[in-house]
């Protein structure tokens, strides 16, 4: 059975093909090659051409529609993009407003309102109470004592604390009043600070050239000893090199259980401590003798030098002089617009990419790499909108008008070198003629001695807004903060300060529909944080309730 299978098999592959079972005879013929002749093939081959030249033309055809409907896509899309950044712009503008307050817009303000603000110089508000009550400078009084029960050993005449401030003026000061609350904490010697020299402040000045050096010394007796430098024997060990010396780092607002559980131990190993940086390394909340030391140096001890002294005290006479029409009361403004802050702050003003350019150039000069570095994000809107951006001149003069601070009111301008002094200045002017600076009031030969020194520059204008009637605060810093706590010490705590609160000022800053009237004057008057000056007028009430005779 198997060979018969077999023979079938090959039996059925005899004419060269294969078939599946060897019975299955109905497929041969239908295997079998057809007659190769010429007039079959030629039939063929014409069939096999109009078949393809079907196809070619089909291919043709659809090429170049899809080619035309490209070029009608590609159209579409010019036309479609077009449009997109023609209109999406203003239209994403229009759905999505900016902020309000994001927008510095003061200066269309001041344009809309100037007609107004020159012929109306009546006063919208109230403010004669201003003037009306005399402050009287408390009779001289030390810094309340709080040594009581506290006696301090002999100072340690073999304990040396020497610190480095930096800063600017009133930063360099903190550092003092902290180094003397140091020394008294640890019972140390206490050297003369050193100043460091900053490319941003550019001032050279030692401590002998902004305090009194002597009185330094005299007030603190009893207290603590002071010397002008390190024994020989100590600077000998570093060749009498102060670079040399190692430096102990102290985190930023240390409490005094550091300083006694980190710092004395060096300090006693070493005999003395060089502490660098300085600047807000005590915490704010120490024991009430050490506060009191603070409360001395800051408010007694610190005197400023007699050059400093001598001029502030004649610009102080000469305000005084051209403020006759108000009794010899004048108004004092901190104003910080500044290049180096405007720049700090990244705020955008009024003048475009040329100030971009100016800024981008003075950022990189001052703080090289800082706002530049990965990651770094800078968002003028919102530091606007959070009230970060330093009032310009044009604002705190719309401000006080706005108040009702007539235009003849007396009023001195204490600030740096103002950013576009000729151009951002003028509508100050404009709004208050009478306004002084130290520069108008000192004669350049009285003023050479200064110039070059921001610091003996500051301390002239601290001198004259320390006794002006109200002090006007524009930015905050070290500067306001130092002044105020000053002036409520000398008046008994009762010191006129204007403080404004700039979250809501952008905001009213920036609708350019407003309208110089009495209601709206009302509502700008209801968004001022007036501190002090809300406080000494509801004390003015009580006197007069009470009968008493303020003068």
């Amino acid at each position: 059975m198997k060979t018969n299978t077999h023979q079938n098999h090959t039996t059925t592959t005899t004419n060269g093909y294969y078939a599946t079972e060897s019975n299955n005879n109905s497929v041969l013929p239908h295997c079998r090659r057809r007659p190769q002749n010429g007039k079959s093939h030629s039939q063929d081959s014409r069939r096999e051409n109009s078949v393809a030249g079907i196809f070619l033309r089909r291919n043709l055809l659809k090429y170049f529609l899809r080619k035309k409907l490209l070029k009608y896509m590609l159209l579409l899309a010019l036309l479609y993009f077009s449009g997109l950044f023609t209109c999406v712009g203003p239209l994403y503008d229009f759905l999505h407003p900016p902020l309000p307050g994001s927008v510095y817009r003061s200066h269309e303000i001041f344009q809309q309102l100037w007609h107004q603000i020159k012929a109306d110089n009546s006063t919208g508000i109230e403010l004669s109470a201003v003037w009306r009550y005399k402050r009287k400078l408390k009779e001289h009084k030390p810094c309340p004592n709080t040594m009581a029960g506290i006696r301090f050993e002999s100072p340690g005449t073999e304990l040396y604390l020497m610190i480095e401030a930096n800063g600017g003026l009133n930063q360099q000061r903190a550092s003092i009043c902290n180094a003397v609350a140091v020394a008294g904490l640890l019972n140390a010697t206490l050297v003369i600070p050193r100043f460091y020299y900053h490319s941003v402040w550019k001032d050279q000045s030692n401590f002998s050239d902004i305090y009194n050096e002597d009185h330094f010394i005299t007030t603190l007796e009893g207290y603590m000893k002071v010397v002008r430098e390190l024994p020989d024997e100590l600077m000998e060990r570093y060749d009498f090199n102060i670079s040399n010396i190692p430096v102990f780092q102290v985190p930023a607002w240390a409490p005094t259980r550091y300083y006694l559980e980190e710092v004395y131990p060096v300090l006693r190993v070493q005999g003395f401590i060089y502490i660098t940086p300085f600047a807000n390394r005590l915490a704010m909340s120490v024991p009430p003798h050490i506060q009191f030391l603070r409360c001395l140096a800051n408010y007694e001890a610190l005197r400023f030098s007699l050059p400093i002294s001598t001029l502030g005290k004649k610009l102080i006479d000469r305000m005084i002089e051209r403020s006759a029409n108000s009794g010899g009361k004048y108004i004092s403004i901190h104003l910080r617009f500044e290049e180096d802050m405007v720049a700090f702050s990244c705020c955008v003003y009024d003048r475009g990419e040329a100030e971009k350019a100016d800024m981008d150039v003075i950022r990189e000069k001052g703080w090289r790499g800082k706002f530049t570095r990965k990651g770094r994000v800078i968002d003028p809107a919102l530091n606007r909108v959070t009230g970060k951006c330093p009032m310009t001149p044009l604002e705190v003069g719309m401000m006080l008008r706005a108040m009702g601070f007539a235009n003849n009111t007396p009023i001195y301008l204490a600030s740096g070198k103002i950013y576009q002094s000729e151009r951002n200045l003028a509508p100050l002017f404009n709004m208050f003629p009478l306004l002084q600076t130290k520069e108008s009031l000192a004669s350049p030969d009285e003023l050479a001695l200064f110039q070059g020194y921001s610091s003996r520059l500051a301390a002239l204008d601290y001198m004259v807004c320390l006794l002006s009637e109200v002090f006007v605060t524009t930015q905050g810093g070290n500067f306001p903060h130092f002044l105020m706590g000053h002036r409520r010490f000398l008046y008994n705590g009762h010191a006129k300060t204007i403080n404004p609160d700039k979250r809501k000022l952008v905001v009213l800053l920036h609708n350019t529909s407003i309208r110089l009237c009495l209601q709206g004057v009302a509502s700008l008057y209801g968004m001022w944080e007036f501190g002090q000056y809300r406080h000494q007028c509801h004390l003015a009430r009580f006197e007069r309730s009470n009968g008493s005779n303020a003068s």
